[in-house]
């Protein structure tokens, strides 16, 4: 399996000096992710300053973007960092597409759909110098000229891996994507019964199978060295899942388990307006519901537990640890995630 880290910094000399540190460290791949600052430019430096880690966005935004502004930024990076990109897609929801990004918002699934088929002609259009003739539903692309051209990649195009809570997103990651991110509100179990055979049944619809496609997970682990940290981490993680939880669209995970009053409570919680929310929401997920989404271990028995319940589900795992922690926490658990 291989171990992934989310990038902590922002600006770009500390981001070099964290992209070289990191690597040296033993992780496979590090993320970047669209927060209050931009996925892509992070991943510049990064690429820069080493050699081995694939470097990807989870996630960039993709109906803030039409696919062509996409291609030529993911097109860089992938030449960039010679092969290592991987173009990490979400959908956001319609509030921060339409209010945020001033963006149309439609029929989700399909327009994510047509918008990686509409970066594969493009990224084909490049590398081979067929003519650029996608025309679809939401987007159409029929001009390139050579001198809006690149060059042909010497790496091909990049991976394309796509988020995915919901059935119909899922099916789209099967049919046409290189990868799948699970959102981290996730369980075993859901993505057991539920996940991996919707993943499965986009795969048949275009052909492949489970051995096409990388899932990289990030998932929830509490640790800690002492009493003190553990607890520490419990409370940030629980208060983590609070907050997923309270979003309707996430719902069904916790349906899953009959834990579906507990939903509706967050989220009336979320609207209350009670500046201590966030932390009374914490409070309402018991030692059940973190134990489900969260795996629970001291440092030196953290990554036989993560193998223990993600073993032969995900690909790619990265720590998922919303509270101050030191790096090497986590050391003794990548190299034991490694060696599998």
């Amino acid at each position: 399996m291989k171990v992934d880290a989310m990038l902590r910094g922002t600006g770009l000399a500390e981001l070099a000096a964290e992209a070289r540190a990191r690597e040296e460290a033993g992780v496979d791949g590090l993320w970047s992710y669209e927060g209050p600052h931009d996925p892509f430019l992070p991943l510049m430096p990064v690429a820069e300053h080493t050699s081995r880690v694939a470097v990807g966005t989870a996630i960039a935004v993709a109906f803030a973007r039409n696919p062509m502004s996409t291609a030529y930024v993911a097109n860089d990076l992938q030449v960039h960092s010679e092969g290592r990109f991987l173009l990490g897609l979400g959908s956001q929801v319609k509030p921060h597409i339409e209010r945020r990004f001033a963006m149309p918002w439609s029929h989700p699934a399909r327009r994510m759909r047509e918008y990686v088929q509409a970066l594969r002609a493009i990224w084909s259009a490049w590398n081979t110098g067929e003519r650029l003739a996608f025309r679809g539903e939401f987007y159409s692309h029929t001009l390139m000229t050579p001198f809006f051209s690149p060059a042909p990649s010497p790496y091909g195009p990049p991976a394309v891996y796509l988020a995915a809570v919901g059935d119909q997103m899922t099916r789209v990651a099967g049919e046409v994507c290189d990868g799948l991110l699970p959102h981290a509100f996730t369980t075993e179990r859901y993505l057991r019964e539920h996940t991996l055979p919707v993943l499965e049944d986009g795969l048949a619809r275009s052909g492949r199978t489970r051995a096409d496609v990388t899932i990289a997970f990030s998932g929830f682990v509490v640790s800690g060295t002492t009493e003190e940290e553990m607890a520490t981490a419990a409370r940030g993680v629980r208060e983590q899942i609070a907050f997923y939880g309270s979003t309707p669209a996430y719902r069904p995970v916790l349906d899953l388990h009959g834990w579906g009053e507990l939903g509706v409570e967050l989220n009336r919680l979320s609207r209350a307006g009670d500046p201590d929310r966030w932390q009374r929401m914490g409070e309402l997920i018991d030692d059940e519901v973190l134990a489900a989404f969260a795996v629970a271990a001291e440092p030196d028995r953290l990554g036989t537990a993560v193998l223990g319940r993600f073993g032969g589900l995900v690909d790619r795992f990265t720590f998922y640890a919303p509270y101050a922690h030191d790096d090497a926490l986590f050391t003794p658990a990548t190299e034991a995630l490694q060696r599998e």
